[in-house]
């Protein structure tokens, strides 16, 4: 039986909120760390995932004083629900708290982008864990970092590997007409035309629907041997549903938001094996850096989220220039963001450019093998 989310946010996140976060008892001084993402509805899992890597590296500063002397660090969760506007709330929830120094955040392209500017204004530093459109940075906003890959490495290395390594030729592409979906859909089609296979057509979908019948009814007698998904797994694992139920066979390939296990128990282990992914980054588990964190991780949570690492390096990173920075001050923060060098973090070593965009744009691939998401190895 699946989860819940929507309860599961309540009974895990509400009672957080009061309880104060770890902040002690009958002290007001206390930094407080964001960490923005869709904590309900049908992405609920991947901003839990996020926020949990948040919640663990801010405990463990604590534990450790990692900070700033007489400050306790606070992590405050808010629910975006994958919605821009909603998004813009939270943004203007986190800057009118004069105590929050960072936001990690937002987990969706889509809701990224227009955050950004709230962020960019109050001067307040955001990293994101997992906006991969390569749009978000080029707005020229200073206070704008992000861990992960983007998608003008991500759709083309998924592209190679589909030409490549599949032999795929008879290609449809499909995306949900999302900033995050249409920008990797559209860089994805772009490379297989320079690799000589121009696609049979594109379409666009919207998150939220549930039948995918007509557009599938459409593409079926085409015959395509890979369809191509720029968008997330509830929508991802519906179009796999039914595209078996119509007896279209072609593979299904996508890129991170595809990268999860909720996509196989969705679709079903058996109608999900042999789809692809890409995803920022490897397998966590052949990392040897990573192994304290995936320990202290699933002691406390259990599986390891996707995305949980990099919502664990994001906050250790602005938990670093709060440290760095030695006053309570988000001018302050954003300067020592601006000053670190390199982070050694559990995904690898991160080094911020002039945009904020991670130096390191590594990009894997994952395949549904035996009911598990499977890594293949580096997308080249």
């Amino acid at each position: 039986m699946r989860t819940n989310w929507f309860l599961y946010a309540l009974i895990v996140f509400i009672p957080f909120y009061a309880c104060g976060c770890g902040q002690a008892a009958g002290t007001n001084k206390v930094i407080k760390i964001g960490c923005a993402a869709p904590l309900t509805g049908d992405q609920a899992q991947i901003g839990i995932d996020t926020c949990r890597g948040v919640q663990l590296a801010v405990d463990q500063a604590n534990e450790k004083g990692i900070g700033i002397a007489g400050y306790q660090l606070e992590l405050v969760s808010l629910d975006d629900q994958h919605n821009p506007a909603q998004a813009v709330s939270v943004a203007n929830k986190y800057v009118s708290d004069h105590d929050v120094m960072g936001v990690i955040g937002h987990f969706n392209s889509s809701c990224t982008k227009p955050a950004s500017a709230v962020y960019h204004e109050a001067g307040l530093v955001q990293i994101t864990a997992a906006s991969t459109n390569p749009e978000l940075s080029k707005q020229g906003f200073e206070t704008f970092f992000r861990v992960a890959a983007t998608d003008d490495v991500q759709g083309p290395k998924g592209a190679n590997y589909a030409v490549r390594d599949l032999n795929a030729q008879k290609v449809f592409v499909i995306d949900d007409k999302t900033t995050y979906g249409k920008g990797l859909a559209d860089a994805f089609e772009e490379e297989i035309q320079k690799l000589g296979v121009t696609a049979l057509g594109h379409e666009g979908i919207t998150q939220g629907d549930k039948d995918f019948t007509p557009l599938l009814t459409k593409i079926k007698p085409f015959n395509p041997d890979l369809i191509y998904f720029g968008g997330i797994y509830p929508e991802g694992a519906l179009l796999l549903r039914q595209a078996r139920a119509l007896n279209v066979t072609a593979r299904l390939m996508g890129g991170d938001g595809l990268a999860t296990p909720v996509f196989i128990e969705l679709a079903t282990p058996q109608i999900a094996e042999g789809a692809y992914a890409t995803m920022i980054g490897g397998d966590m588990r052949q990392i040897p850096t990573a192994a304290q964190f995936i320990k202290d991780y699933e002691g406390r949570y259990g599986t390891l989220g996707q995305w949980s690492a990099y919502g664990y390096d994001a906050a250790n990173i602005i938990i670093l220039a709060i440290q760095k920075s030695g006053v309570k001050g988000r001018q302050a923060v954003l300067k020592a963001m601006r000053e670190i060098p390199i982070f050694k973090g559990v995904t690898g070593d991160v080094a911020f450019d002039e945009k904020g965009d991670n130096k390191n744009q590594f990009i894997g691939i994952f395949k549904v093998q035996d009911g598990k998401l499977v890594y293949v190895g580096p997308a080249q």
